[in-house]
């Protein structure tokens, strides 16, 4: 086991449950030190359980979705003094329903802000210092949303859409550094998402869904062998994700109209 001063440093954001929890037990897991973050005050009692795992702990509380919040995230980062080896962009938020007759536009808003601007803002600080170094890893957590329309939850799948493409561009432009950028694509996962969206009569909802453990597993296994992304999952999960790719989007969006159509969860 390495030391605590020649451990690498890990940021995990949305780290208090679900993926981002389950991706932050892979790096301590793995010989990293963490700077884990999350809205909430549930970032203590987890920071507690990474600790256990022999890993070097910092944590922040702080609302992503604000400007501020991305900042105070950053300036923690730089109170370290390490140089910030990987990072997991992987706090969002999701909202189910119709978007013309039944969600709220403020929610909405806030989803964007979060899974949308506070990665490309904590991206631009953090792959900066990357680039003066001359290395790093990046995972966003993007979603299967991302490559199939998404009827009611048309904001959360189009902000998954717009991480992948973010993420495979960026990749790109650092095709000759030594800097990787993946995108971890989950599908359904057994996390608390689906109830903070309000989706529980869905029948994505309802349905069994795949393990957080293993969706972080295999994310983290992909970002340290520098795959462009990863369906993480069960099989049935990656057979969804490649044949997504090959059908028309209307058909994708039929499909998925038929996971989250609210009260699919009694058909």
């Amino acid at each position: 086991m390495e030391s605590s001063l020649t451990r690498p440093l890990a940021v995990v954001t949305g780290a208090s449950n679900g993926i981002g929890y389950e991706l932050a037990k892979q790096f301590a897991q793995n010989g990293f030190d963490l700077l884990v973050t999350s809205a909430g005050p549930s970032i203590n009692e987890a920071a507690q359980a990474f600790e256990e795992l022999g890993a070097k702990v910092e944590k922040v509380q702080a609302d992503l979705a604000t400007y501020d919040g991305v900042e105070t995230l950053y300036h923690k980062i730089k109170e370290t003094h390490q140089p910030v080896e990987a990072i997991a962009i992987n706090a969002g938020v999701g909202v189910g329903g119709d978007f013309a007759r039944e969600t709220d536009l403020q929610e909405e808003l806030n989803l964007i802000n979060l899974n949308v601007v506070s990665s490309v803002h904590l991206a631009k600080r953090v792959l900066k210092d990357m680039v003066e170094r001359g290395k790093g890893r990046i995972l966003f957590t993007s979603s299967i949303a991302a490559i199939m329309p998404g009827p009611f939850e048309a904001v959360y799948a189009a902000s998954k859409a717009f991480i992948h493409s973010f993420s495979e561009g960026l990749r790109n432009e650092l095709k000759d550094t030594d800097i990787t950028v993946t995108a971890l694509m989950p599908g359904p996962t057994d996390t608390n998402f689906f109830h903070r969206a309000g989706m529980d009569d869905t029948k994505a909802g309802a349905s069994k869904k795949d393990d957080p453990a293993l969706v972080a597993k295999q994310g983290f296994e992909a970002l340290m062998a520098d795959k462009d992304d990863v369906i993480a999952g069960s099989l049935k999960t990656k057979v969804q994700g490649s044949v997504s790719k090959i059908l028309p989007d209307t058909v994708n969006a039929e499909q998925h109209r038929k996971l989250t159509e609210p009260g699919s969860a009694n058909n």
